[in-house]
């Protein structure tokens, strides 16, 4: 079976420059890792809860895993964003982030950060969606 326009993979160099950032939603304690591409652009996001064997940590790992892949196969950060951006489930509620005083789940927070940190206007100033 031949495969037309097969998408290929882009994968990230073997020593890579990253983000990493402590987050807390509702006193769930985290680390949000974004691995970057050369030209600085998200490749793969690792989520490390304080809560580890939890089932939460468990579907966060399942989410981070499948968001870097999605990344890799070229899907854009602004469509990353437009589509986990407002996901509600707990927990929710107030951050340790003044620029994101509060979050509906931590998918809500992975978006509203990346939308923050890594998706700018055709001037270059970050933009929201």
């Amino acid at each position: 079976m031949s495969r037309k326009n097969e998408i290929s993979r882009e994968k990230l160099p073997e020593i890579r420059d990253s983000v990493t950032h402590k987050f807390s939603i509702m006193g769930h304690e985290g680390y949000l890792t974004v691995g970057l591409f050369e030209d600085g652009r998200p490749g793969e996001i690792f989520i490390k809860m304080a809560k580890e064997g939890s089932t939460l940590s468990g579907l966060v790992q399942g989410f981070c895993r499948a968001f870097s892949i999605a990344l890799q196969y070229g899907l854009p950060v602004e469509e990353a964003v437009l589509r986990f951006k407002g996901m509600r489930f707990e927990p929710f509620g107030t951050t340790s982030n003044p620029e994101i005083p509060e979050a509906m789940s931590i998918i809500d927070y992975v978006a509203r950060y990346m939308e923050l940190h890594f998706l700018e206007d055709g001037e270059g100033r970050r933009q929201r969606l």
